[in-house]
């Protein structure tokens, strides 16, 4: 066990196996919102010794310069977290430090993820164990939404709360940490339901994270795996209709329609009228499912009761007014709505605790944008992203298509969801695994990658081809002119 322990902790994939294997486990121990941060530093330190000691040249992601001027707009902010924005109510200070402070980490550690998983070699860790390793973590977030069907009121303790102080445990917000459950209880369509939330603290972590994770459930586990793995992957699919549809998240079934029409469109593009007769063929037989089942229901008294958009839309006018006021750095963190859209006069009492003050900058990742890093902060996260999607769109490999989907579908839950932690590090990684592939793709292996083989250009190809070597070549000359025709003399082998 030691042996195995060792040459695993040795090799230089090992954090992000760990982070994406054993996320249940994390999930369980209560530390899995922050385990991609813990894990960072030794892929710090690795990127260190690789540059430092080894000489390793270390390579940028494509665009990465402006990911590095949001991180310094972001820092920026640091200046104004003092100020009380218009139209917010004032705040402790010290509150404001600790989530920024915790915000700032977050993306610090995203950015390692980043250079880290796009500087591992080939053989260090295979594109297709990457896809095949998120393609995991999706099926974790499918059983974790059963559970959270099957048994919406399952909660425990996790151990973290053993540890941390009880004066803490009261104080911090996210109690999903210290108390894991199988669903979010929430009374969206007037009686209290469970919405499926594990292996996450909140459903809509839940959802943005599992359609990020699909594509490449089915490039590595679908399109590329076993007979086993096939078989593993539709019946994940397959079953995850059900929680996705309980979780009444719209944000997921809209992205999820985007998917499905965009892959339909590069099929088509493409000639590949069989995969699009299959794409077809699996999409009515989930419309049949949900048409002869009461998922029906819970679609139509969703679409029925939309509570939270007009939250929603005045923290989002709030969030745009803000960002207009310090364009350039923002507030640095999140600000408190002064009352609520129908009235500034409401506010919090003994009674209502929740009642008004709403979070700017909880209702989506472009509002935390503009709130907290203005609109030239805002406009350097969303061109990064741009910018990958768009220079890898001629990509046709599978890596290609999954790895710009998730980029472009990252655009759609920014306008309800938070990205901040889990979802924007499953971003990160298929951005590397994007840069990886065109990196390959211009560089093949003598050996290529199954899934990308067929589409290398010719061009490519050829410089794959192994030259026959110079020695070969003269010896041969030398048996076809040699003696007049004659065959030549044998020489010796140590001669030779």
């Amino acid at each position: 066990f030691r042996r195995v322990l060792f040459r695993s902790a040795s090799h230089p994939a090992w954090p992000i196996a760990a982070l994406l294997a054993g996320y249940p486990l994390w999930w369980v121990m209560g530390i899995a919102d922050y385990m991609f941060v813990v894990l960072a530093i030794p892929m710090a330190w690795r990127l260190y010794s690789w540059h430092v000691r080894e000489g390793r040249q270390l390579r940028l992601p494509p665009g990465f310069l402006l990911w590095l001027l949001f991180l310094c707009v972001m820092l920026a902010g640091l200046l104004t977290l003092s100020l009380t924005a218009p139209g917010t109510v004032a705040s402790p200070v010290s509150h404001r430090i600790v989530s920024f402070t915790a915000r700032a980490i977050s993306y610090g550690a995203v950015t390692i993820v980043l250079l880290y998983a796009g500087n591992l070699t080939e053989r260090e860790m295979p594109r297709r164990r990457l896809a095949w390793l998120l393609g995991l973590v999706a099926i974790y977030v499918v059983v974790g939404g059963v559970c959270g069907v099957l048994d919406p009121h399952f909660q425990f303790t996790a151990p973290l709360a053993l540890v941390v102080p009880h004066g803490l445990q009261q104080a911090m917000r996210n109690q999903g940490m210290l108390h894991p459950a199988f669903a979010q209880l929430e009374n969206i369509l007037g009686v209290p339901e469970g919405r499926p939330s594990a292996p996450f603290d909140y459903t809509n972590t839940w959802g943005n994270s599992l359609a990020l994770l699909m594509p490449w459930l089915l490039v590595a586990w679908w399109a590329a795996g076993t007979r086993r793995q096939r078989w593993i992957a539709s019946a994940a699919l397959f079953i995850s209709i059900v929680p996705i549809v309980y979780s009444l998240d719209r944000g997921l079934w809209i992205a999820l329609i985007f998917a499905v029409c965009y892959i339909a469109y590069r099929l088509a593009a493409r000639g590949r009228l069989a995969m699009l007769g299959m794409t077809c063929a699996g999409l009515a037989v989930v419309a049949i499912v949900i048409v002869a089942t009461p998922l029906q229901s819970l679609i139509s008294q969703r679409a029925t009761h939309g509570q939270s958009n007009a939250i929603r839309t005045h923290s989002t006018g709030i969030a745009i007014r803000d960002a207009l006021e310090s364009p350039v750095i923002g507030y640095g963190d999140t600000r408190h709505v002064q009352g609520t859209a129908s009235s500034i006069a409401v506010g919090p009492t003994a009674n209502c605790p929740q009642c008004g003050n709403q979070t700017v900058g909880a209702n989506g990742q472009l509002q935390l944008l503009l709130i907290t890093s203005g609109l030239v902060g805002a406009f350097f996260y969303l061109a990064f992203f741009a910018y990958g999607a768009w220079r890898y769109r001629r990509d046709a490999t599978p890596y290609g298509l999954a790895g710009v989907l998730v980029l472009l579908m990252s655009f759609i839950f920014m306008v309800a969801y938070d990205a901040v932690g889990e979802p924007l590090c499953f971003t990160m990684l298929a951005y590397a695994l994007l840069w990886r592939n065109n990196a390959r793709l211009q560089n093949p292996d003598p050996e290529p990658d199954a899934l990308t083989s067929e589409s290398t250009p010719t061009r490519n190809r050829q410089h794959a081809i192994t030259p026959r070597p110079p020695e070969k070549t003269l010896r041969r000359a030398a048996q076809l002119i040699g003696d007049h025709g004659n065959p030549p003399a044998r020489h010796d082998k140590q001669q030779t």
